[in-house]
């Protein structure tokens, strides 16, 4: 009964504002998987990687007789949301959660999972299948249609056939991020850059900070002397250097970890920081990317509730049109905007507030109007 008295005050809370097509649906927790239902909810949201799913689950429903993996399941999870009669209820993800743990033995046990280590689990996975499918298609069979080989390949076929073009998938297209490492020889002053891939930035927090601040300190420049000193290649021997890092290609969905959970040396195990830590609404990457003027609008945001790194509780506060939801398991319910600042964290040690935003998601601004 509960649950759909729950589901019809948030529709009466919305009214006639309630978004064409849009669905809002709790996810049952099957003991501990909070983790799990967090991150869906901000999947779910993040609209491009939606839609592709759903076109993906629409693609191959035909192909029944393909086995089963994370992707079907994801697939046919987002489907099972989007095409609900209702507006608003509760839907078990059992499919998917038995499929996790099958396939990760990490995520077996009740114990209190790591929402971080699941989502890139989870889009590695998904990488990994869509890679796994791209290259069976471009297998040279006389049954597939030459459109078909490129859809996700390299359009010109390659020359020598040793440089095989790396697989963009849509995963890549909406979270894949590029890095470049930057160290100059303080002798030769020649500069050695390191390009890699990210899917999440994950950042060191301190007390009392922002996600800028956060941000400038993982692009701030670092000296390498003494013990730490760099082989420049030019010089043929250890110098000083000075060493950054950089965004040089800025994601579509910008995902940013806060490292919540450190380990302290003395105490032999992890502690949460539950540290305030700002991150806005709107967010540009000024010292971070050569193109500081790009603007990044927040979705979604992973909350971590609880005092410890081994216990606790995750939801999620999602926007959507222009509303913001909070998501807690089975529970939906309507937000002001307002009170995703009570979620930056505690400016004091000892606080009664333990939930703290944990995994932010931003999209970048980028022909939006």
């Amino acid at each position: 009964m509960l649950m759909g008295a729950a589901g019809s005050k948030l529709e009466k809370a919305l009214g006639d504002q309630f978004p064409e097509g849009e669905r809002y649906f709790g996810l049952e927790n099957f003991g501990n998987t909070c983790y799990c239902n967090s991150v869906l909810q901000a999947l779910y949201f993040c609209v491009p990687f939606r839609e592709q799913l759903l076109e993906y689950y629409a693609n191959n429903k035909s192909a029944a007789e393909g086995e089963e993996n994370l992707l079907t399941c994801l697939a046919d999870l987002f489907t099972q949301i989007s095409s609900q009669k209702k507006k608003t209820g509760v839907i078990a993800p059992k499919r998917f959660v038995q499929r996790v743990k099958k396939q990760n033995e990490l995520f077996r046990s009740y114990m209190h999972q790591d929402a971080h280590e699941f989502l890139n689990f989870l889009l590695n996975e998904l990488v990994d299948i869509l890679e796994k499918e791209a290259n069976a298609a471009k297998a040279p069979s006389p049954d597939i249609s030459a459109s078909n080989k490129i859809a996700n390949g390299p359009t010109k076929p390659q020359a020598n056939g040793f440089h095989k073009e790396p697989i963009v998938t849509w995963v890549h297209k909406c979270f894949q991020g590029i890095l470049t490492n930057e160290t100059k020889c303080l002798r030769c002053e020649t500069v050695t850059a390191r390009d890699e891939t990210f899917f999440d930035l994950s950042l060191d927090i301190e007390q009392n900070s922002s996600i800028t601040s956060c941000l400038k300190n993982f692009s701030s420049t670092e000296t390498l002397n003494a013990e730490d000193k760099f082989f420049c290649d030019k010089c043929c021997s250890l110098q000083e250097a000075q060493k950054r890092m950089k965004i040089k290609k800025p994601p579509s969905i910008l995902v940013i970890h806060l490292k919540r959970f450190k380990y302290i040396e003395q105490l032999g195990r992890y502690k949460k920081l539950s540290y305030r830590v700002v991150f806005p609404l709107e967010l540009k990457l000024t010292n971070t990317t050569d193109n500081s003027d790009l603007e990044y609008s927040l979705f979604a945001v992973v909350v971590h509730v609880g005092s410890g790194p081994n216990h606790g509780h995750y939801v999620s506060l999602v926007k959507s049109h222009n509303h913001w939801l909070f998501f807690d398991d089975e529970n939906v319910e309507m937000i002001d905007e307002s009170v995703v600042q009570t979620f930056f964290g505690s400016a004091q040690e000892y606080s009664s507030n333990t939930d703290h935003g944990y995994i932010l998601f931003y999209e970048s601004m980028v022909g939006k109007s």
